[in-house]
């Protein structure tokens, strides 16, 4: 039970942490969109000031201020509203807030990937526990069998028609069928309390319904899916949006080679009294404008801009292989999907003939025309398969899972005969995936 309970917090506190941090990236690349955004609007501030100067008197004859404290005071009041723009002449501000946006919605979808990765595991956790049950089952139903020919030669061996190293040889098989069987619930008991962490429940009293993969239909999937489906894929959808930010940064990189201009204007009221402080004569206005173009600044921007043309670069071939490796996965997936479909159909062959041999060789036994080898090999051979044919469902649904994954969330069977290749222009051009017309129905074969 402890390593049960083990798992479960490793298994909670993994999902957590990935889903607070894509949550908390979210928080912090929106952030990033108002810090810059904030250039392109105007700046404004506004100031109150009160002065009072002392001023000794100086003697006309010496120039020296005279040593008894007579002197001139006077006082300063003012107040003024100063507002400053700069002019984003050559889109410098504009791109890096472009670019802040797009990073804003790399990490919206790296949060759609957290979740969807969360819930394949969710079906594949699932899965393994119907699995689970089935070789429980299977286990069972051959621990039963296995007593019932066990019986049925202690009783040839009570007759004299059965040597001893028979009734052995058939005890140790009921004894491994036997201790084949913890280990089995112990898998089960573990991914069921995985599966209530991951649907958010405590895995006390947590019990799974269902109770074999036999009960559970995968939609059929036809070759051809259109390649449009792959627009649902999170990942590659964070690819784009991380190339698309690489550019507006180069963009902006390149415009800070241009000069900037600033406005700036002040406004407000100055008078050397306080009652004549927001009088007629008391107001006063300045308006600038200034150029600033740099000159030498050590190669900074020389720098930054090969920084962003490196990181759109970077951005360039990631996106290349996020595109790559989706129709990758979507034809890997749909190859699994239906080998192990038609192994499914084969195993269950394999299983049909075994257990009409086992049938066969029992009722030999009972007639006494068969040696307990044949049975015992035959009994075998009927586990054997029956506990194959369990696997093998249970990576049919794992390869369903994994096409559910690969194509960013599921398939929808209606549109199943387009074809699966990606445009031409998409790989070599990067062109967006939401660009240029819907790839072409593929030929009928």
């Amino acid at each position: 039970m402890l390593a049960v309970v083990t798992m479960a917090e490793s298994v909670t506190t993994s999902r957590l942490k990935r889903w607070a941090v894509a949550v908390a990236q979210i928080l912090q690349a929106d952030a990033q969109v108002g810090v810059a955004g904030a250039p392109l609007l105007p700046s404004v501030s506004g100031t109150v000031n009160a002065e009072r100067l002392h001023q000794g008197v100086a003697s006309a004859a010496s120039g020296l201020a005279s040593g008894g404290g007579v002197g001139l005071n006077t006082n300063q009041f003012s107040s003024a509203v100063t507002a400053s723009y700069m002019l984003d002449f050559w889109g410098k501000n504009r791109a890096a807030l472009l670019a802040a946006e797009e990073n804003a919605t790399v990490q919206r979808y790296n949060r759609e990937v957290v979740t969807l990765t969360t819930i394949v595991t969710t079906a594949n956790t699932y899965f393994n526990i119907l699995a689970a049950q089935d070789e429980i089952k299977v286990a069972r139903d051959n621990l039963a069998a296995s007593e019932r020919i066990l019986k049925l030669i202690q009783s040839q061996f009570n007759g004299g028609t059965a040597s001893q190293l028979d009734l052995s040889q058939q005890e140790a098989l009921v004894a491994t069928v036997r201790a084949s069987i913890p280990p089995l619930i112990v898998t089960r008991d573990q991914n069921v309390a995985a599966l209530a962490v991951l649907v958010g429940r405590a895995p006390n009293n947590f019990t799974v319904g269902g109770g074999s993969t036999t009960q559970i239909a995968v939609p059929r999937v036809t070759p051809g899916l259109p390649s449009e489906l792959l627009l649902q894929r999170p990942d590659v959808r964070q690819a784009e949006a991380q190339l698309s930010s690489a550019n507006f940064s180069v963009e902006s990189a390149r415009a800070a080679f241009f000069p900037q201009i600033t406005l700036t204007g002040t406004t407000g009221v100055q008078s050397a009294a306080l009652a004549a402080l927001f009088g007629p004569g008391a107001w006063y206005y300045t308006l600038a404008a200034g150029l600033t173009q740099p000159i030498f600044d050590g190669f900074l921007l020389e720098s930054q801009l090969k920084l962003a043309k490196g990181q759109q670069l970077a951005a360039l071939e990631t996106y290349r292989k996020a595109v790559l490796s989706a129709f990758s996965d979507v034809e890997k997936a749909l190859v699994a999907l239906q080998q192990t479909t038609r192994q499914e159909k084969l195993q269950a062959d394999v299983v049909a003939a075994s257990r009409k041999a086992f049938e066969v060789a029992e009722t030999q036994l009972r007639g006494g025309t068969v040696n307990l080898i044949t049975v015992l090999q035959a009994e075998q051979t009927l586990f054997t398969a029956e506990n194959n044919l369990v696997l093998v469902r249970l990576s049919k649904l794992q390869a369903a899972s994994s096409l559910f994954q690969a194509l960013g969330g599921g398939w929808t069977p209606e549109i199943a005969q387009a074809s699966l290749r990606p445009p031409v222009a998409l790989i070599p051009g990067v062109v967006p995936l939401d660009a240029g017309p819907p790839a072409q129905p593929a030929p009928a074969q």
